[in-house]
């Protein structure tokens, strides 16, 4: 709060861009300035509260101001940007340039150490102006393990998911330009890799775990 004799407009405007949050100019009166710190002290009480709220139930928020730096952060959110992006102090950079990149995009992602990832969701602006994010882990299902697993060929990839839409092996020998054999053989090895037997089976695999079907020319 800045108590000072300045009261023009452009002095009152610097000192709420320097982080002012009330600003009140002499000769002060005393009942108005107690009602104003009465204010502030409740605000910031239950600012503390929400941040203990948030705190008790584990949920990944951080709050950015508009240079980028994190100007809080839950400890769920400090734990999982430190696993993700590395230690605060030495990957600060680092937390800068993925959270202004969140924030600018609406969200973003970073692939987490033991697999999944980390997701950033631009939730607006907070109070003070500061961007807010709210971060959550995301961990591969089976289906996209088993597919990992597999290790396809881009080939075998385009031609199993054009099999996931429905199409015959005909109808992805056209899509393709190849021959119905080679699909055929192509099918061969998939149905192999993920340990089928069927063309229903393969698809039911892959129905919730596909990439957008491949642009083709």
């Amino acid at each position: 709060i800045f108590m000072t004799g300045l009261s023009e407009t452009e002095q009152i405007v610097q000192g709420f861009a320097s982080g002012g949050v009330d600003y009140v100019v002499k000769p002060l009166k005393v009942p108005e300035v107690l009602a104003r710190l009465a204010t502030h002290v409740h605000n910031a009480q239950v600012g503390r509260l929400a941040r203990e709220a948030v705190d008790v139930v584990g949920m990944g928020i951080v709050l950015v101001d508009r240079q980028g730096r994190v100007a809080w952060r839950s400890p769920q959110a400090a734990r999982w940007l430190a696993e993700a992006l590395g230690p605060v102090g030495s990957a600060d950079a680092v937390w800068r340039d993925w959270l202004s990149e969140a924030v600018a995009q609406g969200s973003s992602a970073r692939p987490m150490p033991g697999g999944g990832e980390l997701q950033a969701q631009y939730l607006g602006r907070a109070g003070l102006g500061e961007a807010m994010l709210a971060l959550r882990t995301v961990t591969e299902t089976s289906t996209q393990q088993r597919l990992r697993d597999a290790a396809l060929t881009p080939r075998e990839t385009e031609v199993l998911a054009w099999l996931a839409k429905g199409k015959t092996n005909r109808d992805i020998a056209d899509i393709l330009g190849m021959s119905p054999r080679t699909v055929n053989k192509h099918l061969e090895h998939i149905f192999e890799k993920l340990g089928v037997e069927t063309r229903a089976a393969a698809a039911a695999i892959v129905s919730s775990s596909l990439p957008p079907t491949p642009p083709h020319a």
